[in-house]
């Protein structure tokens, strides 16, 4: 049987007998629970003693983790690694403190020949991970070093188990081979963690190792990952050139690699690594010449990764791990995401990208067009971030859960949202919140938002949802609280999805903690003390006609008070006014329906949409979704007031009331409203109100978050 083998050394793992770890070999059997420590001068793969001799040393079994091992010292005591349960919002993820000048420098040891075969690593930077993490493996591209995730470790390893697969340089490992010793070790894993899924990332040639073992096993609760899968290598716009390696001279050969770097990836994304590009251009310009620097002289290494023979063999394996791959398409049953890049220079990845969309019975497509083949190596992707985006995660069930197995956002996620995606729109709306103590006194800031869930904050939807943004990062800025909006199922749709292929600020949506509305998901939400976000107007507020700016669109019943009210939850109304300042609206529903062709594809759109009140009577019932026509403004400024909390704990008996309820619920209405007349009337006294004069009262004073603004 084989043995899954952890190798723990700083900051890397090593492979060969030249570069020796000094440190315990973890060695998990499938036939027993005990740990086998090994020492320095022995490594075991598979069960086999491949460089000196194995010492036992009687160690309790530490559960796996990430490479994380554990040891027995004499007279010492054993620090215990600390499991946690969830992550904190805006946890650290270590992303960007890697690069690829670190994945050459760790390569050129791991690629010293051994004599060994493939076997599994666990890098020690990926950590330890959540209790009941899944397991992820790391199917390597034609480098086959299993460093492509280099960039990934640290944020991959908060929520995985991850091991990756090592191919040595000159390992002759037929394809069928890997996909049984990779097979072996899903159906291990398998066995012993049945209601957990295993995640195959696949880079490249990866992919079809994925995809082999995915056909081979379709009972198995896989999740599978392609980034550029090699499926196409049959396609590959270098096919002419091959012949032409197999008869260039030795001596030329150390171009190959080097050659091939520029094809396969982009050295300037790969330089742009850790370069924070929303910086003046001066010293982006500095860093990014510095990593190029340093980099690319390291590219010459690639010789070595890969040289004529290797490089030969390995075009072979393309071809034959291709065929079998897509020859059994049609038995793969896992849920697979595809990555494809916009700019693969060697392989047609977006046009097979869209093939395998068509050809897999459970298969979503995300493209990032600014980027090479080696796009796991490349700035512009977390692929953690992406993960999330997606909604692939899962911990516990063959299905995900929005509430148990969210994972919060990174500071990195955070830093990326707000300040690269959504900056411009921070700069130009300027939120500015307000909210109200107990004691009806209005002050700036959320001091009046209670700390302790569950809370559920209900207020009026602006046109197309502008006031989410502000609303979000203030929670997390100030308050360090996720709050957890729930949408329009439509957004979480595989048709709504085939319309925004491109990781985008849809899926950051996602990463930020938006669910679909259900009675189920808010139930959640509240019995898990978090703070909730609702729109009882929904789509119908935030796709509004024209002259209904500000108008509170709910339905007639309290959907919300009596659930609020057996958990005992704080509900929040909060008012936000702006839109009017950010655009003007000029197309709305009934113009849009009288417009030929596009009125056809509205009407299409709707009927295979998700119906969230349908059977209701009223405005609310009419929620037709269609995007709107919008003239942007010089921008004015976003405000939000939020009112005085409304406590439900130990009212739920008089809240079951029909009566009682609809009372309450005609209050929080009444103080939405109330709150936007306020804001309305007060925003007249902001000397700051118009971005001229924020933007002159930045460059003198201040940044952007302190701005003034009227007095309460």
């Amino acid at each position: 049987m084989a043995s899954t083998v952890n190798f723990w050394v700083s900051p890397h793992v090593a492979l060969n007998s030249d570069f020796k770890p000094r440190c315990g070999v973890k060695v998990r059997s499938s036939s027993s629970g005990d740990s086998t420590v090994l020492s320095s001068d022995s490594v075991v793969v598979n069960g086999a003693s491949v460089v000196g001799e194995k010492e036992r040393i009687g160690l309790k079994s530490t559960g796996g983790g990430n490479g994380r091992v554990g040891t027995k010292v004499e007279d010492k005591k054993r620090v215990k690694d600390v499991v946690f349960e969830e992550l904190e919002v805006l946890y650290d993820d270590g992303f960007g403190t890697e690069s690829v000048k670190d994945y050459l420098d760790v390569a050129k040891e791991m690629i010293k020949p051994d004599g060994g075969p493939p076997r599994w690593f666990c890098p020690v930077d990926c950590g330890r991970p959540l209790k009941d993490s899944p397991t992820l493996l790391f199917l390597p591209g034609m480098d086959g070093v299993g460093l492509g995730l280099i960039l990934h470790h640290k944020p991959l390893g908060k929520a995985f188990e991850v091991r990756c697969l090592h191919i040595p340089v000159y390992d002759r490992t037929p394809f069928e081979g890997l996909v049984k010793f990779v097979e072996e070790t899903v159906r291990l894993e398998h066995a012993s963690s049945p209601n957990k899924p295993i995640y195959l990332v696949g880079d490249s040639f990866g992919g079809c190792l994925a995809l082999a073992v995915a056909a081979r096993n379709p009972m198995i609760d896989l999740v599978v990952i392609l980034a550029n899968p090699a499926t196409s290598f049959g396609r590959s716009q270098l096919q002419p050139f091959f012949p032409i390696l197999e008869a260039l001279p030795d001596e030329l050969h150390f171009s190959v690699p080097y050659l091939l770097s520029f094809v396969m990836g982009d050295p300037v994304k790969m330089a742009m690594i850790n370069v924070d590009s929303w910086r003046p251009p001066a010293p982006v310009l500095q860093e990014l010449s510095g990593n190029l620097t340093a980099l690319l002289p390291r590219l010459s290494g690639l010789a070595d990764i890969i040289p004529k023979d290797t490089l030969l063999w390995k075009l072979k394996l393309l071809k034959s791990a291709a065929a079998y791959a897509n020859s059994r398409l049609h038995a793969v049953k896992a849920e697979v995401l595809v990555l494809a890049s916009g700019k693969d220079n060697m392989l047609p990845s977006e046009d097979e990208a869209q093939r395998l969309s068509s050809s897999l019975r459970n298969c979503r497509v995300r493209h990032f067009k600014n980027n090479g083949h080696t796009l796991l190596l490349e700035d512009g992707i977390n692929l953690m971030t992406v993960i999330k985006g997606t909604y692939i995660y899962r911990r516990r069930s063959r299905k995900h859960d929005f509430v148990s197995d969210f994972l919060p956002p990174s500071m990195s996620e955070s830093k990326y949202a707000f300040d690269q995606v959504m900056g411009l729109f921070r700069y130009a709306a300027s939120p500015v919140m307000f909210s109200t103590l107990e004691d009806g006194k209005i002050v700036k800031g959320l001091a009046g938002v209670p700390n302790e869930g569950p809370v559920l904050l209900v207020g009026y939807h602006n046109l197309m949802g502008f006031e989410l943004y502000g609303l979000v990062e203030e929670f997390l800025r100030e308050k360090n609280i996720m709050v957890r909006g729930v949408a329009h199922p439509s957004l979480f749709t595989r048709n709504f999805e085939r319309s925004f292929t491109e990781f985008s600020i849809v899926d950051l949506i996602k990463v930020f903690g938006a669910l679909p509305v259900s009675p189920s998901n808010l139930f959640k939400l509240l019995s898990t003390k978090s703070h909730a976000l609702l729109y009882p107007g929904g789509a119908r507020e935030a796709l509004h006609y024209k002259g209904e700016q500000y108008k509170v669109i709910w339905p007639d019943q309290p959907e919300f008070v009596r659930m609020a009210a057996r958990f005992g939850a704080t509900i929040v109304p909060f008012g936000a006014v702006g839109e009017d300042d950010i655009a003007e609206l000029v197309l709305d529903y009934n113009d849009l329906m009288r417009i030929p062709v596009v009125n056809d594809y509205i009407r299409e759109s709707n009927w295979e949409a998700e119906k969230v009140r349908d059977g209701m009577s009223g405005e609310v019932a009419n929620q037709q979704l269609f995007f709107p026509g919008l003239l942007p403004k010089i921008p004015g400024r976003y405000y939000y007031l939020f009112g005085k909390p409304i406590e439900t704990k130990g009212r739920e008996e008089m809240l079951n009331d029909k009566d009682n309820a609809n009372k309450l619920y005609l209050q929080i209405k009444s103080e939405v409203e109330h709150s936007m007349a306020y804001l309305i009337k007060k925003r007249e006294e902001d000397p700051y109100r118009g971005i001229i004069d924020r933007t002159v009262y930045r460059a003198i004073y201040a940044p952007s978050n302190q701005v003034p603004t009227f007095e309460p």
